[in-house]
């Protein structure tokens, strides 16, 4: 309460100020550790001081930091209190535009998508057809469903003979050109060309 708020009331009223202000005065004036060392400047009200047991809070009226001050001896000394929510602040507006980001991926993703699926449907659905034709005797055996003893069981027909010789003359096709490959370039690395 200050001074000047404490205009002359009414006859019934000024007692219990005037005793507060006495008191204000008798506390103000007793109190030595705060009478011995000045608090520090509030460089024209920018900064709003509270008394605590370490010594004084300080809280910056234009940003709204709370820092800590001591006076260790040589002076005062103010540290800022750390700020969880500033923290919190800034990872919030950082999880905030890596989902907007996100987001617009997304939406490139669905319209490449779409574009996709429209290019599909324009060119007309295949025909089935490749551009050789295979061999009757290569259609492929499908797979069957089949229930025994009460279980469902999968039948995977296997190769036939005829496949079977099919694969084993392409591999020993492909060994005999590896072996004469590997005799070819022994000789020409050990000096004896044809």
């Amino acid at each position: 309460m200050s001074l000047a708020t404490m205009a002359v009331p009414s006859a019934g009223r000024r007692r219990p100020r005037l005793a507060v202000l006495t008191l204000l005065l008798v506390v103000g004036g007793g109190g030595g550790a705060l009478a011995e060392t000045p608090l520090p400047d509030s460089e024209n009200g920018r900064y709003a001081f509270k008394p605590s047991a370490d010594g004084v809070v300080r809280l910056d009226t234009r940003t709204g930091k709370v820092s800590t001050c001591t006076d260790k001896g040589s002076g005062w000394a103010c540290y800022e209190i750390a700020d969880e929510r500033a923290a919190f602040d800034a990872e919030t507006g950082r999880l905030q535009a890596e989902i907007d980001r996100l987001k617009k991926e997304a939406d490139a993703l669905r319209a490449a998508n779409d574009s996709l699926k429209a290019q599909l449907a324009s060119a007309g659905q295949p025909s089935g057809k490749t551009d050789e034709a295979l061999p009757k005797s290569d259609k492929l055996p499908q797979p069957q469903i089949t229930e025994k003893d009460g279980q469902r069981k999968l039948e995977i027909p296997l190769p036939s003979d005829q496949d079977v010789n099919r694969v084993m003359g392409f591999l020993e096709r492909a060994w005999r050109r590896l072996v004469e490959t590997a005799n070819r370039l022994q000789k020409d690395f050990s000096g004896d060309k044809i």
